[in-house]
């Protein structure tokens, strides 16, 4: 199935200390230390969610001196965004007749534009 792959990304990103992850890494390249400050997610739990993002494709890494930097793969990012066209766009406004729909997938698309 091609969308298993768009899946698992999606999976990933819904687990609450992964999505913290994500969400720290929108402000940008930050090493283990840095996202651990930031989210609160001691070793060696940080390591094993960072793996996972990692598999999902949705984190890539850089290495400077003995430092690990992450960062949002933009692209994946997007492509997995995409896949969940059948949202729709964002609506300006709310209509009386509509229900609000959860913020959730409008969170991960303000945090990868």
């Amino acid at each position: 199935m091609s969308d298993a792959p768009h899946i698992e990304a999606l999976k990933a990103i819904a687990h609450p200390l992964r999505y913290s992850i994500i969400d720290a890494l929108a402000k940008g390249d930050q090493n283990v230390g840095e996202i651990e400050g930031a989210t609160g997610i001691g070793q060696p739990t940080l390591s094993q969610q960072l793996a996972v993002l990692r598999k999902a494709g949705l984190v890539e890494t850089r290495r400077q001196a003995k430092l690990v930097y992450y960062s949002i793969d933009k692209d994946r990012a997007k492509t997995v965004l995409e896949s969940l066209a059948f949202l729709g766009e964002p609506a300006t406004g709310r209509s009386a007749d509509k229900p609000e729909r959860s913020k959730g997938a409008a969170n991960f698309a303000r945090l990868v534009t």
